[in-house]
């Protein structure tokens, strides 16, 4: 099956391949890349899209309770269905991690194309 419709682009963070050029990420690449940038961005920090990314920078210094848990959540299931269309959300999962002060996000998705299963763990880290 040619998946070239799941599309192509730089690799984030950019990175330099063998050949001295940028390289690439293609098809499902590109989604788990999509996603990491989604979450790893706070809203209104990119200027000319205020909107763009997740709140979950807001809870940066929130105490490791099952409240900041679930906002944390909210949080990502909010952004990932607004700016993530490729995909659809089967269920997020946010653990409490108190021994590291961090949250871990099991997210869980299929792609909508292909209807394949996706799956990453996003650390966030609190303090």
């Amino acid at each position: 099956m040619n998946r070239d419709f799941l599309g192509k682009g730089f690799a984030s963070p950019l990175q330099i391949n063998v050949r001295g050029g940028i390289k690439g990420a293609k098809q499902e690449e590109v989604i788990r890349q999509s996603i990491l940038v989604i979450l790893g961005t706070q809203q209104g920090e990119r200027v000319m899209r205020p909107t763009f990314g997740s709140n979950l920078k807001s809870l940066l210094f929130a105490p490791n309770n099952i409240a900041t848990a679930n906002l944390a959540r909210y949080y990502v299931e909010e952004s990932l269905q607004t700016w993530e269309k490729r995909i659809t959300l089967d269920e997020v999962l946010v653990e409490n991690d108190s021994s590291d002060a961090r949250l871990l996000i099991h997210i869980r998705y299929r792609i909508k194309s292909t209807n394949e299963p996706g799956n990453l763990v996003y650390p966030f880290y609190l303090q």
